[in-house]
């Protein structure tokens, strides 16, 4: 064997178990058919991701799960938070993700439910969690809260039934661009998907506005 030759690696993929996480918040009146699945956006974590979910009007009555992505890391204020994926595996990462939510909605639903209505919720990074849950458990969802992030590519361009959503943006949010914005609402109408949009004037954040528009959006749902 040659030097160049032992210069060049192999690259190997081995299952590997891990622990995922998920916060649960129960209605008020303790027992509810209907759940908000949550995914918070990258460098956060499912604490501060359910502070965002009880914020919407209504809400009480719901029973609210955060899911934390299976990615931990410390940030420089020693805080643990999580990212969903990186491009490395990606493949593979998006069918552990998905595998992991599909559990996730089962045992809160055994848990706490049954439940009739449930809906997927995702910021930023999250986004794409959401559409990707949405769309690999068609039969449970029934509905999308989308902020600040894109339809992913794979499910772009893949021919799979989309709930109804809604989806907003912040008219200073510099990574979820007003174009962006423009190619998933052309993109998901050419799919006839039931969509409403919020732009309010803001930037990359949980903005009061689309708030409560989340929780108009909820009680439509919930109304049947």
């Amino acid at each position: 064997m040659t030097a160049a030759d032992r210069s060049a690696s192999v690259i190997r993929s081995i299952p590997a178990a891990t622990v995922g996480r998920y916060l649960v918040q129960p209605p008020v009146d303790g027992r509810s058919n209907l759940a908000l699945v949550g995914f918070h956006g990258y460098g956060e974590n499912a604490e501060r991701h359910l502070e965002h979910l009880r914020r919407i009007p209504g809400t009480d009555a719901w029973t609210l799960c955060a899911v934390q992505a299976l990615h931990r890391f410390y940030t420089r204020q020693n805080e643990v938070v999580g990212s969903w994926m990186t491009s490395q595996d990606r493949e593979q990462a998006i069918r552990d993700n998905v595998r992991y939510v599909a559990a996730a909605v089962t045992a809160i639903d055994q848990e706490f439910g049954p439940f009739a209505r449930v809906v997927f919720a995702g910021f930023s990074q999250g986004v794409a969690m959401a559409y990707r849950a949405a769309a690999a458990l068609t039969e449970r969802c029934d509905g999308l809260i989308v902020l600040a992030g894109d339809v992913p590519p794979d499910i772009k361009d893949a021919a799979v039934a989309l709930p109804p959503v809604l989806l907003g943006r912040g008219t200073r949010d510099e990574w979820y661009t007003d174009e962006k914005l423009a190619a998933d609402v052309a993109a998901l109408r050419s799919r006839a998907v039931s969509l409403e949009t919020v732009t309010f004037e803001g930037a990359h954040e949980w903005h009061s506005e689309f708030v409560d528009a989340a929780g108009a959006f909820l009680h439509r749902l919930r109304s049947g």
